[in-house]
């Protein structure tokens, strides 16, 4: 990115002349396996959100679904002594349920609990969903938003769905002609009616493309559920370990090069591209999986040592892959540079991580925009966008 744009004008409801700061809905948690992170993402994002501009009123959903009244305490959402933080020790209460109406015309929240009169917490003008995975990073709470009529930041009911699904990313990806890696998907019937034929397809893929071969979720994120398999004796329980987390199931070959990320965030002009970052081998792992990510807080190269052609390539592609898949607000394109001097396309991730030593905000970071500022430029964004078809 070779300049920083100034804001642009600062956008606010109105009730007749009255003017009041834009109230913003940052929810969380959520049923997936990234429960966790999601909360720790949100902590961050509450602790920068300017207070001044914006009311805050953050909603966490607990792992059983239930949308609770949670504390603005962004200190309590971090990881601390290597414990998981979760939004049910964050709940105001364990029996008070936060609702979002579904009627276009009316955006406002109630808090209820039982026995008791519901309350109403006021409108809310935009959402700002730090969920991943399934249920609501995947298009489901992307649909109820669409239903209720507000606004809210990221990608829209498709292209999140795409985004979720690694195998349909990937056939929109090569769809578009952008380069992708060799692949093999087991859906939850053949695993049921025929697991030996599902197994002999997997077996032949690695016979082709060779071992070892990578075991994951097709629709779960920070490398959670995912397996290095280095022959057929790891396999079956490689294949249980993703099933734990979706019953379909991805297979992927090796590719051997570097792991470069790029970060795309979409301006009143178009989408653009930050500076690049490199994820190197992490010493103690066989590949950047969870434990590496948020456990020991291994860091990445920012930008990465790449050449002006090979940044340029890497920007050109990571725009193409975020308009492929029709998205919306951000996203975080990962690549492997294979040992061919070839950029393969991982995957997207419509809602990356987000704390502040996450890559996607590093590389805005290393591009001129803040995190504070880039949490700005999101909401703003969200705000001047409007639900339903577009």
């Amino acid at each position: 990115m070779s300049e920083n744009p100034s804001h642009s004008p600062d956008l606010a409801p109105t009730t007749g002349e009255a003017r009041r700061k834009p109230r913003v809905a940052v929810v969380f948690g959520g049923r997936s396996s990234e429960h966790a992170i999601s909360v720790v993402t949100a902590g961050a994002v509450l602790r920068s959100i300017d207070r001044t501009k914006y009311d805050v009123l953050p909603i966490g959903i607990t792992t059983d679904g239930r949308w609770a009244l949670t504390a603005d305490e962004p200190d309590r959402m971090a990881i601390a002594d290597r414990q998981l933080p979760s939004v049910d020790s964050l709940a105001e209460s364990v029996d008070g349920a936060v609702v979002l109406s579904v009627d276009p015309a009316n955006r406002e929240v109630v808090y209820s609990e039982p026995g008791s009169v519901p309350k109403a917490l006021g409108d809310v003008d935009v959402v700002f969903p730090m969920l991943h995975g399934p249920y609501g990073e995947d298009g489901t709470l992307q649909g109820l938003l669409e239903l209720s009529g507000v606004p809210y930041v990221g990608s829209g009911v498709l292209a999140s769905a795409v985004g979720q699904d690694k195998e349909y990313m990937k056939r929109v990806f090569s769809s578009f002609g952008l380069p992708v890696g060799p692949y093999v998907t087991v859906r939850p019937r053949e695993w049921e009616q025929d697991p030996s034929a599902a197994r002999k397809k997997i077996v032949d893929f690695a016979g082709e493309h060779g071992w070892p071969l990578f075991v994951k979720p097709a629709r779960a994120g920070s490398s959670i559920g995912i397996t290095k398999v280095d022959d057929l004796s790891g396999l079956d329980e490689a294949i249980a370990e993703a099933q734990r987390h979706d019953p379909k199931i991805l297979v992927e070959s090796l590719l051997r090069g570097r792991e470069i990320e790029c970060g795309v965030l979409e301006f009143e002009d178009g989408p653009r591209a930050s500076v690049p970052a490199e994820i190197p081998p992490v010493s103690a792992h066989d590949f950047y999986d969870f434990e590496a990510k948020y456990i020991d807080a291994a860091t990445g190269l920012v930008p990465a040592p790449l050449t002006e052609e090979q940044t340029a390539e890497v920007q050109r592609l990571a725009v193409e892959a975020f308009e492929a898949a029709s998205c919306e607000g951000l996203v975080r394109a990962d690549f492997f540079l294979t040992e061919d001097g070839e950029f393969v396309i991982n995957e997207i991730n419509t809602m990356p991580g987000f704390t502040p030593i996450s890559m996607y905000p590093r590389m805005w970071q290393e591009s001129g925009i803040s995190y504070p500022e880039l949490v700005d430029r999101l909401i703003q964004a969200a705000l001047r966008r409007s639900t339903g078809l577009r």
